[in-house]
């Protein structure tokens, strides 16, 4: 069996570690250090064909096991990832570049969607009525459809896929992940654990690619869903795509965050959060901080308060002790993270800390961007319209919360936001009249517990059934409704 210590990882299909028949391979180096870690290989349509066959003879028997008992294989795969909880953790560091303890926190929170998965037998319970008519019953039953398929990002390799494939085999389907290539590695040691917690051959299947497989995928006529997070362009094509090839889709795209920081705020805490959020995983998250509102009174103290916090910000590798931020995915993402910059000075903005040309002697060939804080952006802006996914931090003016409001609703994006506030009079009128789908009162990333939905509206979701919680069940099931006389 392939392991991540292997120089050129392999698909995982049928039960197997196969290799697929691709001619090309990415090199894949630590963002860090420069460090090469493996090769990926960019599957063909023909390995996805080989992963589909797998699943849909997998899907006749899966369908068939109790709930209860594939609940079974995803606790005996919780207690693996617990076991080898530090291990995926300097994983996910080693190939993406965040923090250690950032890595720690998203493979737990990947993690509480594997426990809440193993609720099966209850969160795909039907619902009967007697009598809907003179001796007659109606009942709906939870059905499952098939072969489902995840594309996941970079910024998240460990958490990510467990938003999507628990549900979908805990639900009786059969699954094909294909994560980012950039990260291919912490997906695979994953898939080698949930081949040791027993997952039947073929229930789970893994093809490692890029825009050619996502692509085949798209239009596989024996795939029933895809799921996917990445970019908004991106994110629409799945969408457009998957749609046209009678699929169901939940597509998870950009952002740009807004947080609202008002007079009454306690000062302090607010600095803290909103650093965090900003420049937490490099500002590589679709959750992360983007743009400060400060209202009134608050915007000079806080403007100050964030410039001071960001310049005390430690780079370097994420392995290392009292590092406080990592470098960006790769030298291309970087060059994209920089251009913001040039952007932002070229567009009038005031450029209070200039990331750009930040280095880390001990680590040359990194892919460093220190934090970086713009004053005075406007909306129009192409720094205040456009993700960024980078540690860039724009702040701006505003008389009150009214037009902070109307600021964020001007935008394309509506993934997360959050207001800092004392008030809950404010608090309220906030989260009523801000049309955005994740709401954080005095929390800095509004991440929703994998209990609940997680997901955005406008340009940020495409899609009517969002990750995890409830909606992955809905998303996962076809409701078939049955009613008996006799």
């Amino acid at each position: 069996m392939a392991t991540t210590t292997t120089t050129t990882l392999r698909n995982y299909v049928g039960g197997e570690w196969v290799r697929p028949s691709a001619t090309e391979y990415l090199d894949i180096t630590n963002p860090a250090t420069g460090e090469q870690l493996g090769q990926v290989p960019l599957s063909t349509p023909s390995d996805v064909d080989q992963a589909v066959a797998a699943a849909q003879h997998a899907f006749l028997t899966w369908r068939e096991v109790p709930p209860v008992v594939r609940a079974r294989y995803l606790f005996a795969f919780k207690a693996l990832l617990e076991e080898h909880f530090d291990e995926v953790s300097e994983t996910v560091t080693r190939e993406n570049g965040k923090i250690l303890s950032e890595s720690r926190g998203s493979v737990r929170r990947g993690i509480e969607n594997v426990e809440h998965a193993c609720g099966i037998p209850t969160l795909m319970m039907g619902r009967t009525l007697e009598d809907v008519a003179a001796g007659i019953d109606c009942e709906y039953i939870r059905q499952p459809l098939g072969v489902f398929a995840g594309v996941t990002p970079f910024n998240f390799p460990a958490m990510v896929p467990l938003w999507f494939w628990p549900y979908a085999i805990a639900t009786g389907n059969t699954f094909i992940l294909k994560p980012s290539e950039q990260v291919p590695f912490s997906p695979t040691r994953m898939i080698e654990l949930a081949h040791q917690a027993g997952i039947p051959p073929g229930v789970l299947n893994l093809v490692h690619g890029g825009k050619d497989a996502v692509n085949a995928l798209l239009a596989h006529p024996g795939i029933a869903g895809i799921s996917f997070v990445g970019s908004s362009p991106v994110a629409q094509h799945v969408y457009r795509e998957a749609a046209q090839h009678g699929k169901r889709v939940q597509a998870l795209g950009g952002a740009k965050n807004h947080i609202v920081v008002m007079p009454d705020a306690d000062l302090g805490r607010s600095v803290d959060n909103v650093t965090e959020s900003i420049f937490g995983c490099a500002g590589q998250r679709c959750l992360a901080g983007s743009v400060v509102v400060a209202a009134g009174k608050a915007y000079e103290p806080f403007r100050d308060g964030l410039l001071n916090a960001a310049s005390n910000l430690t780079l370097g590798n994420g392995m290392d002790e009292g590092v406080t931020m990592g470098p960006v995915v790769s030298q291309r993402h970087k060059e994209k993270v920089l251009s913001y910059v040039d952007a932002g000075e070229a567009d009038g903005a005031k450029l209070l800390l200039d990331g750009r040309g930040r280095t880390v002697d001990r680590y040359p060939e990194g892919h460093f961007v220190g934090p970086t804080v713009f004053d005075g952006v406007e909306p129009d802006m192409t720094i205040g319209q456009e993700e960024i996914f980078g540690p860039v931090a724009s702040v701006t003016n505003v008389r009150d919360l009214d037009e902070a409001v109307e600021m964020i609703q001007r935008s394309g994006f509506a993934n997360a936001t959050s207001i800092f506030t004392t008030s809950g009079r404010a608090a309220r009128e906030f989260r009523y009249r801000v049309g955005v789908s994740m709401i954080g009162v005095n929390i800095g990333v509004a991440a929703p517990m994998a209990f609940f939905p997680f997901g955005g509206t406008k340009g940020s979701f495409f899609g009517d059934l969002k990750a995890h919680g409830s909606d992955s069940i809905e998303f996962f099931t076809d409701k078939k409704v049955v009613i008996s006389r006799w």
